[in-house]
């Protein structure tokens, strides 16, 4: 499964799609519906195949000289796979969140306890609510998502924390979970959008940085935004989205194919299931 330490300092994180050499993850061996996804709440998972697919993706990460920090799973911690939510380093910094899910909490500690562990530097947010998919890091500006998860003072306490970078707060559509949903930097000037989670005015402010591969809305439903960028164009993605793949594919990007399909039903890919520590 990769090396479980990760040496004191050796974080940095200053955008999407560096080539990534750290990262924490969690297998979901308890993982459950999550009702914000419309499309899967009727639906169970088959918590083999989740693992199944979750090992898949770790030997993809390891074989592309990615060290594996795997968190220890717990019984009551069903939305632990998703450790984007609970973390996210800026710069050398790397930040525990203050969550906005009552459920997810436990997580936290969770994820301190295994820092603390290991020597690993981190700052604990106290301003809630504010969770790691909201957070999208390009360069000297950090995208943070407005939504039921991250607030706008959460964002404000955070910019007095990272001086030295630009917030750009961007408020999205009430039915989307996390930023990383709707919204993904796959290099300096090309992001994945969603363009319905976000107002006229947002999409523009997008557009002026980025050009954009649109996301449908059916694609929206099966996380076609929430791919992994691991570095030199090569983006890990679900092979149901065949569109945005080939979109990807016709932009010199190299797209490894990972089956993910039981995760995907409790609403987060493979953004949302790694938490990266170092991109070089």
């Amino acid at each position: 499964m990769g090396k479980e330490s990760i040496q004191m300092g050796n974080l940095n994180c200053r955008n999407e799609f560096g080539i990534l050499k750290k990262l924490i993850i969690c297998p979901p061996k308890y993982l459950k519906i999550n009702q914000t996804n419309k499309r899967y709440r009727s639906e169970t998972i088959n918590v083999n195949i989740a693992m199944e697919q979750y090992q898949d993706f770790v030997r993809v990460l390891i074989s592309h000289g990615v060290e594996v920090f795997e968190l220890f799973a717990e019984e009551k911690l069903n939305d632990q796979v998703f450790t984007r939510d609970i973390g996210f380093c800026v710069g050398e910094q790397l930040f525990v969140s203050a969550m906005g899910s009552e459920k997810r909490k436990g997580e936290v500690g969770a994820l301190m306890g295994k820092l603390k562990q290991e020597n690993i530097p981190f700052k604990k947010l106290v301003q809630s609510p504010i969770e790691g998919g909201d957070i999208m890091i390009d360069n000297n500006k950090v995208w943070v998502g407005l939504s039921d998860r991250t607030s706008l003072s959460a964002t404000q306490a955070l910019q007095a924390l990272i001086p030295s970078y630009t917030i750009i707060p961007l408020p999205i559509e009430k039915r989307i979970l996390h930023l990383d949903c709707a919204f993904n930097i796959i290099d300096e000037k090309l992001a994945l959008v969603y363009p319905a989670a976000f107002s006229t005015t947002d999409l523009n402010l997008i557009k002026e940085h980025f050009d954009i591969i649109e996301v449908t809305d059916d694609e929206q439903l099966t996380s076609g935004t929430n791919v992994l960028s691991i570095g030199n164009k090569k983006i890990i993605s679900m092979p149901q989205n065949e569109r945005v793949n080939l979109e990807m594919s016709n932009r010199g990007y190299e797209i490894i194919e990972v089956k993910y399909s039981e995760i995907i039903k409790s609403n987060g890919s493979f953004r949302c299931s790694s938490l990266p520590l170092l991109r070089i």
